[in-house]
């Protein structure tokens, strides 16, 4: 906790709180809190609004799962962070979903203000929604979290490695991703852990939260080499590894450590 107050007290004091902006829609509560459910490009959206907005209105993004294992998101909306959500559904961060997302990142930033720089999470197949948004456009990211993610489709769903990925969510995915056939999505160059240069050139800081037993989305097929290639592009890392934990449960009972950090390296951005 030594170490946690001052971060927190850091931020609060950056500068007077903003007003929240006003967003349309359905008017609900989530842990306390405003949420707002409206629609853009025809794609339903959540926006949670805390109740005094930190300095700069900083904002956490929930790419998949909305309010499972929320801790980290309901911490930060607690330290005045918006957290927000577009259901672009089970497409596995496809072009076309990135489309969806950067016409969301456009209204949330030009039309109700919100920072320039969102932290980006990306929970099991959330990861490669999450990640491809930061390659795709590193200058409006200011970090990422991975929880278990996803960060290579032949690994899951493709299954193409240890793990037995998903026979269903592969023939969807080469659907969604416009693929003509199974050798053309193996040959695909831009899953995470291929594409890092400009996220490493732009200094986003990346987390990942694995338990090492992962059935589902194996650690060393993912987040062991995304971060080894990311370190080696100069690119900063923090791992929060849970020893002997499977692909479920998600998240950190005690999330300080993952909002310590969120804290830490977006101050200042």
């Amino acid at each position: 906790m030594q170490a946690f107050i001052p971060i927190m007290t850091a931020l609060i004091m950056a500068g007077p709180a903003e007003p929240a902006p006003v967003f349309p829609g359905k008017i609900s509560q989530w842990n306390g809190f405003q949420r707002f459910d409206f629609k853009v490009v025809d794609t339903p959206a959540i926006v949670v609004v805390p109740s005094k907005p930190a300095a700069g209105k900083p904002w956490i993004w929930r790419t998949e799962f909305f309010d499972h294992r929320p801790e980290i998101d309901l911490a930060l909306v607690k330290h005045g962070y918006h957290l927000v959500h577009l259901s672009v559904g089970n497409t596995f961060g496809c072009p076309k979903a990135m489309d969806k997302f950067e016409a969301f990142y456009q209204e949330l930033t030009g039309k109700y203000g919100l920072s320039k720089k969102a932290v980006m999470e990306g929970l099991s197949r959330g990861g490669l929604y999450a990640y491809n948004f930061a390659a795709r456009r590193p200058d409006a990211v200011a970090a990422v979290i991975g929880d278990n993610p996803v960060c290579d489709f032949k690994s899951w769903p493709g299954g193409k490695g240890k793990g037995p990925g998903s026979a269903g969510d592969w023939k969807k995915l080469l659907v969604d991703y416009d693929f003509p056939d199974e050798a053309a999505a193996l040959a695909w160059k831009y899953n995470p852990v291929d594409n890092l240069e400009a996220m490493a050139k732009a200094d986003i800081p990346l987390l990942n939260i694995c338990g090492d037993a992962d059935e589902v989305v194996p650690y060393p097929e993912n987040t062991v080499i995304l971060f080894e290639r990311y370190k080696t592009l100069g690119g900063r890392t923090k791992l929060i590894l849970k020893p002997g934990l499977k692909h479920h449960p998600h998240g950190l009972d005690d999330p300080r450590p993952a909002v310590e950090w969120v804290l830490e390296v977006t101050s200042g951005k």
